[in-house]
């Protein structure tokens, strides 16, 4: 498990960096797709491949983004070093602009989709 928090962990990173392409990123078209050639291979192929999603979701989730439990977690970093609570506004902006980001990535792992469905 802790192999596949770090892999995941790096994984995003090099996406960051751009040492991995942006292209990787997929959506729920090649999780499906991925989960059927799983499917073929076998339950314990399958199996794994639910686990590492979930690996995957748990870490995403701890990132530190408005909206997720990371940014739940950074709100309370920037409360212990302030030493009082941020404003009612200030949270619903940073909120905001986590919505935003966080939509704007899956309509991009979206796009990611429809443009490996479109191309041949």
């Amino acid at each position: 498990s802790d192999l596949w928090t770090e892999l995941t962990v790096v994984g995003i990173y090099k996406i960051i960096t751009g040492d991995i392409s942006r292209k990787n990123i997929g959506g729920p078209l090649t999780i499906a797709k991925t989960a059927g050639d799983a499917a073929e291979q076998g339950t314990s192929s399958l199996v794994f491949l639910m686990a590492m999603l979930s690996i995957n979701l748990g870490v995403l989730n701890l990132l530190p983004i408005p909206i997720l439990d990371g940014g739940h977690l950074l709100f309370f970093f920037i409360e212990a070093i302030r030493r009082k609570p941020l404003e009612d506004r200030q949270r619903e902006l940073a909120q905001q602009v986590g919505l935003v980001l966080l939509v704007g990535i899956m309509i991009f792992a979206f796009w990611n989709d429809i443009e490996r469905l479109i191309s041949p």
